[in-house]
């Protein structure tokens, strides 16, 4: 066979050997990613972890002050309005002529009008808690302070009551005192007011308060038992 004959028979075999190869796998090719893939999910980068550990107190900070916090949406402006609304009612007559400031500093008008003990509680419990304590939640929006408003506003509704029942029994020797005023009857519908959506807003969880609660639960389970794997030397 003649040399000729030799290089048409190696040419004609050559595409043959071409398709029979297999092809490499360059980077960048789905092969390539397919092998470069494997075990991916199981391997853990340890800078990423050591990266998150760094902000995992501060995450834990932003989750405890969104859980300690409320939201009263448009119930805020009801409770401003309330709150405005005892403070008014301080400077109308609770009884006769002492107003509802006499009543608090227990002036001459008051006693002139013969105020009891109820009317006094009532008071002091509207300028601590219904204003005081409800103005600080607002401001601070903490859930503490919130609870604390509503626990007084709800024991100053009851005094509030009393007062009106007081003041239209007849005392020691039949003594019959002037009426409830508009101040006293303002003040007790106010803080009823008030209490009822103070017990709103501190009862509603947001879904972001709850879900960062359970997610705090997961995280706090997950690291006791990576603790307690590297404790007895478990994989």
């Amino acid at each position: 066979m003649s040399d000729g004959d030799e290089e048409r028979d190696d040419e004609g075999r050559s595409p043959e050997n071409g398709r029979d190869a297999v092809p490499d796998a360059t980077p960048g090719t789905p092969a390539a990613r397919d092998e470069s893939g494997e075990g991916n999910e199981d391997d853990v980068n340890p800078a990423d972890t050591e990266q998150f550990e760094e902000f995992r107190e501060d995450l834990d900070a932003v989750e405890r002050r969104i859980a300690g916090e409320i939201d009263p949406g448009v119930r805020a402006m009801v409770v401003a309005g309330a709150v405005f609304a005892l403070l008014v009612s301080l400077v109308l007559p609770h009884a006769g002529g002492a107003r509802g400031f006499d009543v608090l500093l227990g002036s001459e008008v008051a006693t002139a009008e013969h105020i009891g003990l109820p009317s006094r509680i009532f008071v002091w419990f509207v300028l601590i808690f219904g204003i005081g304590f409800s103005l600080l939640a607002l401001m601070t929006r903490r859930w503490v302070l919130a609870w604390i408003a509503v626990a007084g506003s709800a024991i100053a509704s009851a005094f509030g009551v009393f007062s009106i029942w007081h003041r239209q029994t007849p005392g020691l020797n039949n003594y019959v005192g002037a009426g409830p005023g508009i101040g006293l009857i303002v003040g007790t519908l106010a803080i009823m007011v008030l209490t009822f959506h103070w017990v709103k807003v501190v009862w509603s969880r947001t879904a972001l308060q709850l879900a960062a609660e359970e997610q705090r639960r997961i995280a706090a389970a997950r690291d006791e038992e990576r603790a307690r794997r590297e404790r007895f030397g478990e994989d």
